[in-house]
């Protein structure tokens, strides 16, 4: 065992003696002083919790107000938007008129009218020969004539 006089060296025996340094980026904060006028709180804070009413009348006009200004915004965001797609609409359709003359969107398919052609009331007072066969059958018939009479016209030209 070890003695006083005989005692073993500790082994932070030579940094016993090295002077320590501060952190200048470190500082301990000063100790809170309380201003004189704090006063402890109430045993019932009920007291604290008072409305004045006099703040009523002065937060319902503004709120009323305010929502007077949403709704005019939101009545003009939905008149702007209309007319957008009002204006896309438009150019939609004129793009397709200029396509086909006489499109109308929800119209369906377009059927061609000839200027000379016959009314409806005149296609049934002819009977057979007003019917969609019958309509056939004559242009077909017309073709062919046509293409005949084409065909002699350039044997006669040679």
């Amino acid at each position: 065992m070890a003695t006083k006089g005989n005692a073993p060296k500790s082994q932070y025996a030579p940094a016993a003696h090295v002077p320590l340094i501060k952190s200048p980026s470190l500082r301990v904060p000063r100790p809170v002083e309380l201003p004189p006028d704090v006063h402890p709180l109430p045993d019932s804070i009920e007291e604290y919790f008072v409305y004045p009413f006099t703040l009523e009348p002065h937060i319902l006009t503004l709120e009323q107000s305010r929502r007077q200004t949403v709704a005019a915004y939101a009545a003009r965001r939905e008149s702007l938007l209309r007319a957008r797609a009002d204006e896309r609409e438009r150019r939609r359709r004129d793009v397709l008129r200029r396509i086909a003359p006489g499109f109308e969107g929800g119209a369906g398919v377009l059927t061609p009218d000839r200027r000379g052609s016959r009314g409806p009331e005149q296609m049934v007072a002819q009977g057979s020969e007003g019917t969609i066969e019958g309509e056939a059958e004559k242009r077909e018939g017309d073709v062919m004539d046509r293409l005949v009479d084409e065909l002699a016209r350039m044997d006669a030209e040679r």
